[in-house]
């Protein structure tokens, strides 16, 4: 069996529902294709009775649901999340991820970090050795945001990294963000550090949030284009 990279997303959110998700839990639904095919999977379990209470991550996650006759809590709501299921752009052997390919990223942050636990799903070609090739998503206000992005070149250069920054863009106009920020996709190719930058990026006035998750994963779901999936865990600390 050959799956192409959407069936082999979608083999990796089948498999996160069988492993990961019971019976009256509160789960925060991620964004992005790959958390979309886990929603619309997640709604057949719903309809064959499965009983859980939902959030989500982003606008376009909503929509979703709520096609697929999901009813959506505000976040405020619905207290403590019991797991979360998202997916990455990228995540390395040490469930280190960049998020924030569809500009969710601060949504995606706040309700990891409201969740007792969070398991990324994924096909197998978003494993990589090191953070980097995908660009690195940084949220900023919208006001001086050159100003922003200098300080954010200037801090990438500490790193090392002599970035190519780009604000992100559709039809010409500035992307957007659910919470009306501008995204700077820093073209960083490898990312060494990624714990402390993801601290440090944060510390710069007229930053609101950035793509690294390193501490959020708690395991994987891959994937693979041969017709298997498998669960990676993190190791406990």
């Amino acid at each position: 069996m050959q799956l192409n990279q959407n069936e082999a997303k979608k083999l990796a959110g089948r498999h996160a529902i069988l492993e990961f998700v019971r019976d009256d839990m509160r789960l925060g639904l991620g964004s992005g294709t790959t958390s979309h095919f886990f929603v619309r999977e997640l709604a057949k379990h719903i309809a064959d009775g499965l009983n859980v209470t939902c959030t989500a991550t982003s606008r376009s996650t909503i929509d979703v649901a709520r096609e697929v006759g999901i009813p959506i809590m505000d976040p405020n709501e619905i207290g403590q999340i019991d797991l979360t299921i998202d997916g990455p752009d990228e995540i390395d052997r040490e469930f280190r991820m960049i998020k924030g390919g569809g500009a969710c990223l601060l949504w995606e942050k706040i309700i990891a970090h409201a969740s007792t636990r969070m398991i990324t799903i994924c096909d197998e070609s978003k494993l990589v050795e090191h953070l980097g090739a995908f660009p690195l998503p940084v949220e900023v206000v919208q006001f001086a945001w050159k100003q922003t992005e200098r300080r954010v070149a200037g801090l990438l250069r500490e790193f090392g990294i002599d970035a190519r920054i780009v604000r992100r863009s559709r039809d010409e106009r500035p992307v957007v963000t659910d919470s009306g920020h501008f995204i700077l996709d820093c073209h960083c190719q490898v990312i060494d550090g990624a714990e402390l930058l993801e601290t440090e990026l944060n510390r710069i006035p007229g930053v609101v949030e950035n793509g690294l998750f390193t501490r959020e994963a708690a395991g994987m779901v891959v994937g693979c284009f041969d017709g298997t999936s498998y669960v990676s865990l993190r190791a406990a600390s």
